[in-house]
């Protein structure tokens, strides 16, 4: 990862303001954020037409955030309990990879996505919401999850974010990460034009 860039924003300041200092530290030492999809890129709701799955929302938002935190050299990965289309379409147009569908054994994949990145799991964060994703909060060095998640999921996470899954928490996730690192600053510096044009 590239050196901290040195610029700072009053975003930044406001971000942390509300965030504890262990927190802030475990999201400074994220390389790798890795992110489940269903309640947590999505609201968890799965909408069936009379060919199967028709229909998945996903936030914009969170959709330029995790541009974002790539942008600044954070790695980004999802790996999802179900196997969909849809979000094979959506990890392509941000360029998301890998986009890991039908995995049950979370754990076991995070502790080879961080190999494979010559990281530890004390580098690595993990956004998840339900019971197949706790192994993987309990072992992870920033583990995340969101208000609608059930209560020991919650407990289980170092940090729930404000915003519910799909509604743009995972943008919440990633800001946090971007100011605990000082590396927000740096993205209001980004050529606007390029951002403006970039699929969210």
């Amino acid at each position: 990862m590239n050196e901290l860039p040195g610029f700072s924003h009053p975003a930044e300041a406001q971000i942390l303001a509300r965030i504890p200092a262990e927190v802030v530290q475990r999201a400074r030492g994220v390389r790798l954020m890795v992110f489940d999809v269903d309640g947590i890129l999505t609201d968890g709701c799965l909408w069936y037409g009379h060919q199967g799955e028709a229909v998945k929302a996903f936030n914009a938002l969170d959709g330029h955030g995790l541009r974002l935190l790539r942008e600044q050299g954070v790695r980004v990965a999802w790996v999802s309990g179900r196997k969909s289309e849809i979000t094979t379409r959506r990890a392509a147009e941000l360029g998301i990879s890998p986009a890991l569908q039908g995995v049950h054994d979370k754990i076991g994949t995070l502790e080879q996505l961080a190999r494979d990145a010559g990281l530890n799991l004390q580098d690595t964060g993990y956004m998840g919401d339900d019971i197949i994703d706790l192994p993987a909060l309990r072992a992870c060095g920033f583990a995340v999850s969101v208000p609608n998640a059930p209560f020991y999921i919650r407990q289980a996470a170092h940090w729930v974010t404000e915003l519910g899954g799909g509604r743009g928490a995972v943008r919440e996730c990633c800001d946090l990460i971007l100011a605990a690192q000082g590396r927000l600053g740096a993205c209001f510096t980004t050529r606007l034009s390029t951002l403006g044009g970039a699929i969210q």
